[in-house]
């Protein structure tokens, strides 16, 4: 994968991350857990994208994390947004819309000519 796939991949991921901590604090499970939820099964998180971006996005301090126990009793890492993150999901989330109608109409055209 070039480095542009891998750029365009994270920016994806960590969306979805921050889309599915706008409703409230989540463990890294439930986080993956959501975003194959509401895809249809379509995107799937493996350990090895989504804790690694959960990290980066700590780091960045668009998200914080806790200890906390789990619904199974199980001690767990509950992430949620911070200011800058839920700053950063609107711009995020209006950018993503511009870019995904861009691709639908390029995809869309019956022409080579506009």
């Amino acid at each position: 994968m070039d480095r542009t796939q891998l750029h365009l991949l994270r920016g994806t991921v960590d969306l979805l991350i921050l889309k599915s901590l706008s409703w409230g604090p989540k463990h890294g499970y439930a986080v993956s857990e959501w975003i194959e939820a509401v895809t249809d099964g379509t995107l799937l998180l493996e350990e090895g994208t989504l804790y690694p971006a959960l990290h980066r996005l700590e780091n960045k301090e668009v998200i914080e994390a806790e200890w906390g126990t789990s619904s199974n009793n199980r001690k767990a890492k509950f992430y949620r947004l911070t200011a800058d993150g839920r700053g950063r999901l609107t711009r995020e989330a209006e950018a993503w819309g511009r870019y995904s109608e861009a691709i639908a109409k390029a995809l869309a055209a019956a022409t080579p000519n506009p």
